[in-house]
């Protein structure tokens, strides 16, 4: 039987029919709204219709032909271990056989791939979506993750309710993951510095982790609400927001903490504040590891996406440590999968996904691997602090990423709209807020890149129906704002585009 798009909750058709909303499948995870007690928002997503993506999930695997073992586990959200529940029982009927890690942050799914020694992964998370949403994050071939051929295959599967159903299923809960996981990552690494670490968790579920594994690295943790709670009674906890890195500068600068450390809902990114309480963006924080990184390992490749700074391209002292930087397509699963192309050690986001290979990781997001590398960062520069090394990066002046509303049934092709309005204007020797159009970046989205290195970015949220728009200048602040009011009054240009989460 095919899912239906669209069915009233409270209704006899919700308890018997599978409801799977389209736009769910994104580009490299899945996101739905599953809904909460009070919330009236019609839910995109039911419990029969997470059975039919886990049997989907779990066709796909056996038409692969990849062995049938498969991670899953589950954030802390009040509904998350239904969900993965569900998720287990559609799984189970097309034959996969199930290893359950529990309560876990994404990156510890992650590591069961490896750990455990099985190909596939299935981890239950919203990661920082505000409460009510439900998602998960796929992959057969570790360390990668689904990307848009993987998601269009599973979505026809699931949409057509073309399954197959499989012997074999079976289940397996593997009891004392957490420690596991934690001893990985901090075997062998002990901090002699002595730093007082700000870790801070937005009461989602790195609280379980993060403090316990930064103190297994001999620094002294001031936790930030670390407490489990599902509801987020602070804020979201998404270490691009301002109102998390806020919130870890005033508890840096009560505390005199060396560094703030902030964790998004699944624990796949990590977001910094300096000791003197600068919210420092996470691409401007991949810059410092470069740095740091080529310095101790020589012609490193780096990858960062087209939302980071140019910095990576012009630093001086990237350049004369001999690292190179390849731009690429914003989103975990792209800058994952590009960073095993090319080897690279390293990866950036300015979302605070960073990616490490070996030896510092194994290829895969982690934010906890992320804060450890900062730690030992400082640790290698034991006569300059977290301030010191911001300020010694060359000055630019950029935006927080920004995101206007659009609904996921338009916003690709606003973008489309976008790239082919500044094409033209380059094309006619049209400027920008006053400058000449030098370059036009479209891996993903458009880059518009001006004469004085000032740029502006518009892209299409992969996760959320919104887009995100980033600027950056080298040159002056208004210079950045120039540029903000220049590409907004494009976007304007299109009916579709509501108003903003934030502005500069």
């Amino acid at each position: 039987m095919k899912p239906s798009p669209s069915i009233k909750p409270n209704t006899y058709a919700f308890e018997t029919t599978a409801l799977v909303k389209p736009t769910g499948f994104r580009e490299y995870d899945a996101r739905w709204w599953f809904g909460h007690p009070g919330s009236d928002q019609v839910p995109e997503l039911n419990l029969i219709g997470v059975q039919a993506l886990g049997m989907g999930l779990g066709t796909m695997i056996s038409r692969r032909g990849i062995d049938r073992g498969i991670v899953v586990g589950h954030d802390f959200r009040s509904y998350s271990l239904s969900i993965k529940l569900a998720l287990i029982q559609g799984l189970m009927s097309a034959g996969m056989q199930v290893k359950d890690v529990g309560l876990a942050l994404s990156p510890m799914a992650y590591f069961g791939q490896f750990a455990l020694d099985v190909p596939s992964v299935a981890m239950v998370t919203a990661s920082h979506n505000e409460n009510g949403w439900t998602g998960v994050k796929m992959g057969c071939e570790r360390p990668l993750t689904f990307g848009p051929d993987e998601m269009l295959e599973l979505k026809n599967i699931v949409l057509e309710g073309d399954f197959e159903p499989g012997q074999g299923g079976s289940y397996e809960y593997v009891q004392g993951f957490k420690d596991r996981y934690i001893s990985d990552l901090t075997e062998g690494k002990k901090i002699k510095r002595k730093l007082r670490v700000v870790a801070a968790c937005g009461n989602g579920t790195a609280g379980a982790f993060a403090p316990e594994t930064l103190e297994k690295i001999c620094v002294e943790v001031i936790p930030l609400d670390e407490e489990l709670d599902h509801t987020f009674p602070r804020y979201n906890p998404n270490p691009e927001d301002m109102k998390m890195l806020h919130a870890i500068r005033d508890k840096v600068l009560e505390t005199g903490a060396d560094v703030g450390l902030g964790f998004d809902g699944d624990g796949d990114r990590c977001g910094v504040v300096d000791n003197e309480g600068n919210e420092i963006f996470a691409d401007k924080v991949g810059v410092m590891l470069a740095r740091d990184i080529s310095a101790i390992h020589d012609n490193a490749v780096f990858v960062a996406d087209v939302k980071s700074t140019g910095l990576y391209m012009t630093d001086p002292v990237l350049r004369q440590q001999g690292a190179s930087t390849d731009y690429w397509k914003t989103g975990h699963s792209y800058i994952k999968r590009r960073v095993a192309e090319l080897d690279a050690i390293a990866g950036f986001e300015k979302s605070g996904h960073f990616f490490f290979n070996p030896p510092i990781g194994r290829g895969y997001d982690d934010g906890l691997v992320t804060g450890i590398a900062i730690c030992e960062m400082l640790d290698r520069n034991p006569d300059k602090a977290m301030a010191d090394l911001y300020r010694a990066l060359p000055l630019t002046f950029g935006s927080p990423t920004m995101s206007p509303h659009c609904d996921d049934e338009t916003k690709y092709g606003v973008v489309e709209n976008v790239v082919a309005r500044f094409q033209e204007m380059q094309e006619n020797g049209e400027t920008i807020a006053g400058h000449e159009i030098v370059d036009l970046v479209t891996v993903n989205g458009i880059r518009v890149v001006t004469d004085d290195g000032t740029w502006g970015l518009v892209r299409a949220s992969s996760n959320k129906p919104e887009l995100v728009v980033v600027v950056e200048s080298p040159v002056s602040e208004s210079r950045k704002h120039d540029m903000f009011h220049a590409v907004d009054s494009v976007l304007r240009e299109n009916s579709e585009v509501g108003a903003y989460n934030q502005t500069i």
